[in-house]
């Protein structure tokens, strides 16, 4: 066999294999599309994301828990110490139960609409906190005062895991877990009045963002450490791991917004 006839049968081979790499590539290419268009795919990545930022939250309170068992054990921290850090894992595993259940409606084999009808609000953005008039006073609030509804509900997500009868170690309370002082300062006679909270909270939220100018980052610091820290900080999200981990969750979920 000549040298021409090989190297024609080689050319024609590559030739070949370029079509089905291309096809490949394309039938990829598509694929991928179609997942960016589907909204219950988007939903559940979105949401697997923000469950494995949850789940490393929990073994990371986890071993701090085994830590403060030990030192509650010898005497070493009080009570008091001991059940924050018991309250904080329990809240921690809260949130991971949430999310899971939120991806297994969003994995139900029944049709789109139904999914849909049970999660967007706000437009094009597909979440909601499983209660219609939470849902509706937040898309209220978030226009009046001009915040992002997905805002509102990112941080509510983080604060209470929308449990509108929680009261943190520290004293917040409520579905947007204000402190005494800030639910003074907006008017909130009962922090645990569901409209008066999300009220309170969401001109908490605009205020911040204003004080900030538009940085999401830097309401959330404020919004968990107060606006006094960050700019005790030179206008920078504190070094307190609580309150970075507080802002990296939420802006995790928050600029991965589910669209319909």
């Amino acid at each position: 066999m000549s040298f021409s006839v090989i190297l024609n049968g080689f050319s024609k081979a590559v030739l070949l294999l370029g079509f089905v790499v291309i096809g490949a590539i394309s039938a990829v290419s598509v694929q991928a599309q179609e997942v960016a268009k589907d909204p219950r795919a988007q939903l559940t990545s979105s949401l697997t994301d923000l469950q494995t930022l949850y789940k490393n939250e929990v073994d990371r309170l986890e071993k701090r828990q085994q830590q403060s068992t030990a030192l509650f054990n010898d005497g070493l921290i009080s009570r008091v110490e001991f059940e924050k850090s018991e309250k904080e894992l329990a809240d921690a595993r809260a949130k991971v139960e949430q999310v899971t259940n939120e991806i297994a409606v969003a994995n139900q084999p029944a049709p789109m609409s139904e999914i849909v009808a049970q999660l967007v609000a706000a437009g094009d953005q597909v979440w909601s906190t499983g209660n219609n008039r939470v849902d509706g006073l937040i898309r209220q609030y978030g226009k009046q005062y001009g915040v992002d509804p997905f805002l509102i509900y990112c941080t509510m997500s983080q604060e209470s895991s929308f449990n509108s009868t929680a009261t943190s170690p520290k004293g917040a309370q409520g579905l947007m877990q204000l402190m005494p002082g800030t639910a003074a300062r907006y008017g909130v006679t009962n922090p645990y009045d569901v409209a008066q909270s999300i009220k309170g909270g969401t001109r908490y939220l605009k205020d911040l963002l204003e004080m900030f100018n538009g940085r999401v980052d830097l309401a959330l610091a404020g919004y968990n450490a107060g606006e006094g820290a960050v700019m005790k900080y030179g206008n920078n999200i504190p070094p307190y791991s609580e309150t970075r981990n507080y802002v990296k969750l939420i802006l995790k979920r928050y600029t991965k917004k589910p669209t319909s």
